[in-house]
């Protein structure tokens, strides 16, 4: 029996790496993902797997869905972000050299979500006292409006998420949240030979300053403190008019010790700018204190930490961990690639992770 099982595992981890080999050769930029739906789609069903789609979004459930039980995400995203100019080798060509398999979306978040798919299916007909819901969602590079949080639209209450991105499996239990805001300072036009009008760069020149060294009042245990940064500054249109109008770009990356609208509020406390957001959508999280998921992390030794970058965890409006095979450093970067032992290691640690949670559900 155990060599049975033993057998089906590693045939599953095999499975696992051919099938990122396939989407790292079929590309799929945000936006433009279909291909690689499709394929993911043919997979599941390969496996006797009902599949279900929406847009690009992929999802399926276990066999022995019940209504009456919690739900658990499975999620991580099929869409990557395009090659950049310093890669030596075929970003669309999975190239398997000394371990290491390189290709576009290999690291991010392809092997995270082919580990999460060998754990879906490992599981899929087993009676578990929770539900198992996969996700391979789209538009995660971009933070779209049509990946998760589309496909959330559609799905029953989320008890916890567990959101796949590399992570040398280490645990995310916070995530920084993003707002872009773009501030306006308002002067007087004049000439400027002339010592006329209200100079709206100068008008802005206390606000910037102040940002310089900002802090924010309250600092998260895992993510430490927020950060607000100026980026992108324009005004004026001709040398020789004083200009009425000055609008800066502020970067602010938000900890779990705030909501949007807090830090929002807290600038708009001792700026002059007018402050007006782009988007509230992306919010930071945190795992809370009391969730069940915790005693797995403490029963597995699982390092926990906060998350600075961004992932679908920001859309995802319930209780909530980042975990997954690869490291972020490598994301984004020429000849991306992931170790192919970093994948078995992957699909054994979302086994162990669920089968934890199984075991305390019960």
């Amino acid at each position: 029996m155990l060599q049975t099982f033993s057998n089906a595992m590693q045939q599953l981890k095999a499975e696992a790496k051919e099938l990122l080999k396939q989407l790292i050769e079929t590309p799929s930029l945000s936006r433009e993902e279909d291909h690689t739906a499709k394929l993911l789609e043919e997979y599941l069903t390969s496996k006797g797997i009902p599949a279900k789609r929406l847009q690009n979004n992929v999802w399926a459930t276990n066999k022995h869905f019940d209504p009456n039980l919690p739900n658990v995400l499975l999620n991580s995203h099929h869409d990557t972000v395009k090659p950049n100019n310093g890669y030596t080798k075929d970003p669309f060509k999975a190239i398997e050299e000394e371990g290491k398999l390189y290709g576009l979306g290999s690291n991010d978040a392809g092997g995270c979500l082919v580990s999460l798919i060998a754990a879906f299916v490992h599981l899929y007909d087993q009676k578990l006292p929770f539900n198992l819901i996969l996700a391979a969602t789209a538009e995660e590079e971009v933070s779209g409006k049509n990946g998760i949080a589309l496909l959330l639209e559609e799905l029953p209450t989320i008890a916890l998420a567990i959101v796949g991105e590399p992570t040398l499996l280490d645990v995310a239990v916070a995530e920084k949240g993003l707002m872009v805001i773009d501030a306006t300072v308002t002067g007087k036009a004049g000439h400027a030979a002339r010592n006329e009008g209200i100079n709206a760069l100068y008008e802005a020149l206390p606000d910037l300053n102040t940002l310089k060294d900002y802090s924010f009042k309250r600092v998260s245990e895992y993510l430490g403190e927020s950060k607000v940064s100026a980026t992108i500054i324009q005004a004026g249109s001709q040398h020789n008019v004083v200009p009425d109008k000055c609008v800066y770009t502020l970067d602010v990356r938000v900890t779990d010790s705030y909501t949007l609208q807090e830090a929002l509020d807290e600038l708009k406390g001792f700026l002059k700018a007018d402050l007006q957001p782009r988007s509230m959508r992306l919010n930071s999280s945190a795992l809370p204190k009391g969730h069940r998921i915790w005693e797995v992390i403490h029963q597995l030794s699982l390092k926990c930490y906060g998350s600075p970058t961004l992932s679908d965890q920001a859309l995802i409006p319930y209780p909530s961990i980042k975990i997954g095979p690869g490291d972020s450093a490598r994301s984004h970067t020429p000849d991306e690639f992931i170790h192919l032992k970093e994948i078995d290691q992957g699909i054994d640690r979302y086994v162990d992770i669920l089968n934890g949670y199984a075991d305390l559900t019960n």
